[in-house]
């Protein structure tokens, strides 16, 4: 199949396969595994998302450049979750694919995923307990802190179906990114195929529900144990919750309806296997 489109790399059809396999696996992984592996990606993702309040606490860069320059180096966390091995909830949305099949049951598919996503935020939360307490925010003069407050506190105003359209928008293109890294046969075959996809939809400003784990409580910290700042009041722990949970039902249909599902019908669909559930 590579041949025929004429570059190194695994074809679609390929791809889906290999979606399958590597879901089938991750549904099956022991408790601890899981946890441990989840705990490390929402870390990873935490560490994407401090490169990009890094970039974005530059008040010389302009709103373009800033936004870029931000997904670009947000990508880390991508890649650290794709070369180094975890479990990223809302790439794991591309388990549905192996669900679909009949390759897992729903228990294992739900239990993946409500595992991943409790690791991914003791992950995400817990670099940014330690990130606070490293002094980090106080860089650049404070901006960093500004920074990390004028983002949370407009993630936990967004109206609910603002943010549930752009955790779809957001997820949809990460697991076009996880899709395209499993084309690849080597370490920057994979890096590539991430970089792209991940820089667009953090410049676009979607919702990415790990990288709010970590954006948000961090703020909070900087709020109750800081010096505070513009719009702390906005951040609270139903504002968090207020953006969770349509984020996260985004990220969901994102990555599971358009991207899974989609690339199952495409690809591995045996009729009526489906219906039959």
């Amino acid at each position: 199949m590579s041949e025929i489109f004429g570059f190194d790399a695994f074809a679609p059809r390929e791809i889906a396969e290999r979606v399958e396999t590597v879901g089938v696996t991750k549904a099956r992984l022991p408790l601890l595994s899981t946890l441990m592996l989840g705990v490390l990606a929402g870390a990873f993702i935490g560490l994407g998302a401090l490169c990009f309040v890094l970039v974005k606490s530059d008040a010389t860069l302009g709103f373009a450049t800033a936004q870029l320059l931000g997904g670009l180096v947000f990508s880390l966390g991508l890649i650290l979750v794709t070369i180094a091995g975890a479990e990223l909830f809302t790439g794991n949305n591309l388990l549905v694919m192996a669900w679909a099949d009949n390759r897992i049951t729903t228990y294992e598919l739900l239990r993946n995923w409500i595992i991943a996503c409790s690791a991914n935020f003791i992950g995400a939360a817990g670099l940014a307990l330690l990130v606070f307490l490293s002094g980090h925010l106080e860089m650049n003069n404070g901006a960093i802190a500004a920074q990390y407050l004028k983002i949370a506190a407009a993630k936990c105003t967004l109206p609910f179906w603002d943010a549930f359209f752009r955790g779809i928008l957001c997820n949809v293109l990460v697991c076009m990114a996880v899709w395209m890294a499993l084309a690849g046969r080597s370490v920057i075959d994979k890096v590539v195929a991430i970089v792209f996809p991940i820089t667009a939809f953090v410049a676009a400003g979607f919702e990415h529900s790990i990288a709010n784990m970590y954006i948000i409580p961090l703020a909070m910290l900087e709020k109750a144990f800081g010096k505070g700042g513009l719009g702390a009041d906005a951040i609270t722990w139903m504002g968090f919750i207020g953006n969770l949970v349509p984020v996260i039902l985004g990220n969901l249909i994102g990555g599971s309806v358009l991207v899974g599902l989609v690339y199952y019908i495409i690809y591995r669909r045996v009729p009526g296997r489906l219906e039959g559930r």
